[in-house]
């Protein structure tokens, strides 16, 4: 066959770009670089000598008729395309790299061919511009591109087919996969067609996990764009797809996810050694404590991190709390402590408590059980007949509790006019009592300086059941208001007390604080609901930081957590700072330190935050949407304005909103109603006042 040639004149064949792909055509015409051609499906098209590709030829007749062209074309495509398909590209890079920069084609030909002829160098055009991810074509050369560059290319490459593959079968993936979750269809079996690969499965997997996880992330944005397109945009759409596969159950706690905290016991394995030595802390340097403690907490409680004993003085009351102390001997920095840091507080939910710490310590080894020698950090002070407390005494010790009382049973002997011999408190009567008077005493002062307290009722959420089957219900909590007050009271003295014992030597803790001035005829105790949303309205959530600054709400000048260090990290990080000054006469971290700290744990507290406020929110909403929209409940209205009224259903301990036309114009803030609810989604976090009359 001919060779190339140089111009295109009428009688050549050329090749031009169209569709990402080399087109053949037969030259008709020619005119001041304006082409008229033939293609091969015997139309003609206009194009300028520009776009043609840089191999043009062979020159064939001019006067040859419109068929014999086409015929002519059809021959140079089957043998183009023959050859290129046999050109073995990478061995031409390879010869290429390192020789030259870029080069034509013709060049490329000749490194395997003694003088190529036309068909040749266009195949060995065509193969070139085939393989993007060693050549690219700038015309009329090919750059050859390096070693290094042709990894980054081909590394791009695969992600792109990937994503290609993952975007055909995926998104057909995603629509059926809606359509079940709507119930419109069953899902079909894996070994089905509709199923695509397991690659682009596993693919799909992690993205919608991702996306579940942090909707908000870029990592797969665009990606999601084209997966979720003709998908409705509504909340939680990966949660739902992947609840239809079947990956996940119904009502799958996807807030734990979000926070990146990691539910039951295993999460800590990787540092088994750490948590197994800790577990059993030597003991025999703590001086023995020997006071009979008790502790209160509810039945089902077991990461006891309280204990008291109180006895009374002439003047007043000698208070004695004995706090668990994991901070003892707890390795800050290490992989343990990485870990619980990010979960930075247990999580109580209706399906289950999720510990701080391995249980293995959080329940065991440092928790205070009757008749266990533990170590505990304790506070002593004494509290005068005004209820007025003096400085505190903090020291390390051993001690053995002597009982583990539940509320219940504490309740049930402050209530009691006599003894109750089978009840296990009744042996701690006298303390209980005294607990009592101490923990009025101490609120009555707090009152005094401002304290606003709400006493708000706080139900049980029980579930019964998995998955489908789950039956949800909401109902008051056993009543045990003065054994509750009296812990309540002890902790709020301890923090407050070691908050005092740290200004008073200027040592760095963190503080939870409430800056915000409160009208004076807001403190005292509080249990309408519509007083306490007024109130609520005019308070600040507290915050925690390394200033001690007032906390409104508990009516004190600072405030340090510390009583709870089994559940709580910030507990945690002031015990130990308070261990360390007492055992080496100073701090173990500045305040800059500990701003530090507090900017990696304030993210994930409020991450865990969420999942204790949100999760139990959804269950009580799935409540109210299996009662059904028939029923009618009791509330009291809150708030209301022109378009709406907010209504607190006091026994469920939630707060529903609906327009202020279903009202009749006796509501106003403290009226008592009934409503009927319905539109409930719990997923959405929806519901809705469907209905409403005065009481």
């Amino acid at each position: 066959m001919a060779g190339c040639v140089r111009y295109a004149a009428p009688g050549c064949v050329v090749e031009y770009m169209e569709g990402n792909a080399p087109q053949l055509a037969f030259v008709l015409e020619e005119a001041g670089g304006r082409l008229r051609l033939l293609l091969p499906n015997r139309r003609e098209t206009r194009l300028t000598a520009a776009r043609l590709l840089p191999w043009v030829g062979p020159q064939c007749a001019s006067d040859l008729g419109r068929e014999e062209a086409v015929r002519l074309l059809e021959e140079h495509r089957k043998c183009r395309e023959e050859q290129a398909a046999a050109i073995p590209v990478l061995d031409v890079w390879a010869l290429a790299q390192g020789e030259v920069p870029q080069a034509q084609a013709q060049w490329f030909a000749e490194l395997f061919v003694s003088g190529p002829d036309a068909d040749t160098v266009a195949a060995y055009g065509r193969a070139l511009l085939a393989c993007k991810s060693h050549f690219r074509f700038q015309p009329p050369d090919f750059q050859v591109f390096s070693a290094e560059e042709v990894e980054k290319r081909l590394a791009e490459q695969k992600v792109r087919q990937e994503r290609e593959a993952l975007t055909a079968g995926g998104a057909a993936f995603l629509r059926l996969l809606w359509d079940v979750a709507q119930k419109k269809r069953p899902l079909p079996p894996p070994a089905s067609a509709e199923w695509p690969g397991q690659d682009v499965l596993a693919r799909l997997e992690a993205v919608l996990r991702s996306r579940m996880a942090d909707p908000d992330s870029q990592e797969h944005e665009a990606l999601w764009r084209m997966l979720a397109k003709g998908l409705p945009d509504v909340p939680h759409l990966p949660l739902q797809l992947l609840t239809a596969w079947g990956l996940i159950p119904l009502h799958y706690n996807f807030w734990l996810d979000r926070a990146d905290y990691a539910a039951g016991d295993d999460w800590w394995r990787a540092c088994a050694a750490e948590v197994e030595e800790l577990a059993a802390p030597p003991l025999a340097d703590l001086p023995v404590c020997d006071l009979p403690f008790v502790s209160i907490d509810s039945a089902s409680t077991r990461d006891v991190d309280d204990a008291f004993h109180v006895e009374a003085t002439g003047d007043g009351f000698l208070l004695t709390l004995a706090l668990a102390c994991p901070a003892l001997h707890w390795p800050f920095g290490s992989l343990l402590d990485r870990l619980v840091i990010r979960r930075a507080t247990s999580i109580y939910l209706p399906e289950g408590t999720c510990h701080m710490l391995p249980e293995s310590l959080g329940t065991d080894g440092y928790s205070l059980l009757a008749g266990q020698e533990r170590p505990a950090f304790c506070v002593r002070l004494a509290v005068d007949a005004q209820g007025r407390a003096s400085s505190c005494e903090l020291f390390l010790a051993r001690v053995r509790l002597a009982a583990n009382l539940t509320f219940q049973d504490s309740q049930a002997v402050l209530a009691a006019a006599g003894p109750l011999p089978e009840n296990p408190a009744t042996a701690w009567a006298g303390q209980l009592r005294q607990g009592l008077e101490l923990a009025r005493l101490r609120q009555a002062v707090r009152i005094a300086e401002g304290a606003v307290v709400m006493d708000r009722p706080d139900p049980v959420i029980r579930l019964e059941g998995t998955g489908a089957a789950v039956t949800v219900s909401v109902r008051p909590d056993d009543a045990s208001p003065d054994a509750q007050f009296l812990v309540a009271e002890m902790m709020i003295l301890a923090s407050a007390t070691v908050a005092d014992w740290a200004r008073e030597r200027e040592i760095a803790m963190l503080h939870r604080t409430q800056d915000v001035a409160v009208p004076k005829e807001y403190a005292g105790v509080w249990t309408a609901p519509q007083d306490m949303a007024r109130i609520m309205r005019a308070l600040v959530p507290s915050v925690l930081e390394v200033q001690a600054r007032p906390h409104a709400a508990l009516g004190l000048p600072r405030y340090t957590p510390v009583t709870s260090p089994l559940r709580r990290y910030p507990d945690l990080i002031n015990e130990a700072q308070i261990v360390h000054v007492l055992r080496t006469g100073k701090a173990r971290w500045s305040a800059d330190e500990l701003s530090g700290l507090l900017a990696i744990l304030s993210p994930a507290l409020e991450s865990a935050g969420q999942v204790q406020r949100f999760r139990p929110r959804y269950w009580k909403l799935l409540y109210f949407r299996q009662q059904g929209d028939k029923l009618w409940w009791n509330g009291i209205i809150t708030e209301e304005n022109d378009h709406f009224a907010t209504v607190s259903l006091p026994e469920q301990g939630l707060f529903v909103r609906g327009r202020r036309r279903l009202f009749d114009e006796r509501a106003c803030a403290g009226a008592a109603v009934q409503v009927r609810l319905g539109k409930v989604h719990p997923l959405y976090n929806e519901i809705q006042i469907l209905e409403a009359v005065s009481v």
